[in-house]
C-alpha cells in the first residue's frame, strides 16, 4: 500500500516532499562523483560537502573543488558554514552571480576543529548571533532559497531547536533541517524523533528529518511517526547509495531485496568511473579506498579486503581487488542469504 503523507511546499519553487529523499551534507564524502551516483538510485535533492564561508572569502586551496557541480547535479544545496555575517555576505555575493540558487548553513557539526572557531553546533550557544548570520544568508539568496541544519541544542538541558525554529521561519528559511541529538553526542546514543513532530508542529515550513535512517524502513518509520515533509540519508547512503531507490519502493508500498554482490559490483564500478570523470584521480581513489569497505562489509571477506585496500595505490589494483573479491564470493555465497524488506 502507498504511504501517503502531506506535503509542504517551498514557494521559492523546490518541491519537498515525503517520497523525494535527500542526499545529506557529507563532509569528505557528498562530493559531485557521489551526489551524481546517488541520483541515479534516486536521491531527489542532494547536499554538498560544507564549505567554509571564510575560505570562499580568502580563496583558500582546494575550496573551488567542492563547488563543482554539473546541470545534472540540480537541485544542489551548497552548505556553507560560518559564524561571522559581513564574511557570509561576501563569501555569497560571487555564488548568488554564478548561479548557485540553494543553500544551506550548517549549525550541527560537533567536530571540534569546527566548533571551535564558533562555527557549526557552536552557533546553537548564540541563537541571537545565528539568526543574523541566517538574516543575511536569505538576504542574499532570496525568501525560501536557504536552509538550516541544526541540532536540538548543545547539551542536554539547552535546547534551543524550537525558539531556533521559529526565528529562522521568521527571517525567511525555506525549511529546516534537524538531527535530533545534541551537540555533545556526536552520533553516540539514538536520535530523539519525537523532537521532530515537536518541529513539525510548531512550524509551517517544511521540516527535512536527518538522524538514525540507516536503511530505507528506517526512514519510512520515521515518515510515519513524524509527519516530515521529507528525509535526508547521511550514514545509510554512505553504507549503500541504492537506499534512495528502496526508500521510494518502500514509499510506493512495494518490497526490495537488499543489493547483493552483483549489484554492489555494479554500484562499485559505477562510483569509480564517476569519480574518475569529476575528481582528483588520487583524491578519488583515496576516498574509494574508505568507501569500498562500506558497500561490501556484509559480504565474507570484507575484513581481509579492507587489509588490502591500505596498500591500494592504483586503479588497477582497486579494479584487481575487486575482480578477486567477487570471485571468491561466488565460490563462498552460501554465507551470504539476501533479505526481502517490505514494510507493514
Amino acid at each position: 500500500m502507498t504511504i501517503e503523507m502531506p506535503t509542504r511546499r517551498n514557494d521559492s519553487g523546490l518541491d519537498i516532499a515525503p517520497h523525494k529523499p535527500w542526499l545529506a551534507p557529507l563532509a569528505g564524502y557528498s562530493d559531485l562523483a557521489f551526489r551524481l551516483l546517488c541520483r541515479e538510485f534516486g536521491a531527489d535533492v542532494v547536499c554538498s560537502e560544507m564549505v567554509s564561508a571564510k575560505g570562499l572569502y580568502y580563496k583558500s586551496s582546494g575550496t573551488e573543488l567542492l563547488l563543482e557541480t554539473t546541470p545534472e547535479d540540480a537541485p544542489m544545496m551548497l552548505q556553507l558554514f560560518g559564524n561571522d555575517t559581513d564574511i557570509m555576505q561576501r563569501a555569497m555575493e560571487p555564488l548568488v552571480e554564478a548561479g548557485y540558487t540553494w543553500f544551506d548553513l550548517n549549525m550541527g557539526c560537533s567536530v571540534r576543529k569546527v566548533v571551535k572557531t564558533g562555527c557549526g553546533a557552536a552557533m546553537l550557544c548564540d541563537v541571537p548571533n545565528a539568526v543574523e548570520v541566517a538574516r543575511t544568508m536569505v538576504r542574499m539568496a532570496g525568501e525560501g532559497r536557504v536552509g538550516f541544519k541544526f541540532r536540538l541544542g548543545w547539551e542536554a538541558g539547552s535546547e534551543v531547536y524550537l525558539d531556533l525554529a521559529k526565528r529562522l521561519q521568521d527571517v525567511g528559511a525555506g525549511w529546516l533541517s534537524l538531527h535530533p541529538r545534541y551537540a555533545k553526542q556526536g552520533f553516540s546514543g539514538e536520535a530523539r524523533w519525537s523532537a521532530l513532530r515537536e518541529l513539525v508542529e510548531a512550524v509551517d515550513i517544511p521540516v527535512v528529518a536527518s538522524g538514525d535512517l540507516f536503511h530505507a524502513e528506517d526512514a519510512v518509520r520515521c515518515v510515519r511517526e513524524t509527519g516530515v515533509s521529507a528525509v535526508m540519508f547521511a550514514r545509510g547512503a554512505l553504507n549503500n547509495p541504492a537506499i534512495f531507490e528502496e526508500f521510494t519502493t518502500l514509499m510506493q508500498g512495494g518490497s526490495f531485496v537488499r543489493p547483493d554482490p552483483v549489484k554492489t559490483m555494479h554500484i562499485l564500478r559505477r562510483h569509480v568511473e564517476l569519480a574518475r570523470k569529476h575528481c582528483p584521480d588520487k583524491t578519488a581513489l583515496f576516498k574509494m579506498r574508505s568507501l569500498v569497505p562500506r558497500y561490501i562489509k556484509l559480504f565474507p571477506g570484507a575484513r581481509h579486503m579492507r587489509n588490502q585496500l591500505t596498500e591500494c595505490t592504483t586503479w588497477e589494483t582497486l579494479d584487481s581487488l575487486l575482480e578477486t573479491f567477487f570471485i571468491r564470493w561466488n565460490e563462498e555465497g552460501a554465507e551470504f542469504e539476501p533479505q526481502r524488506i517490505a514494510m507493514p
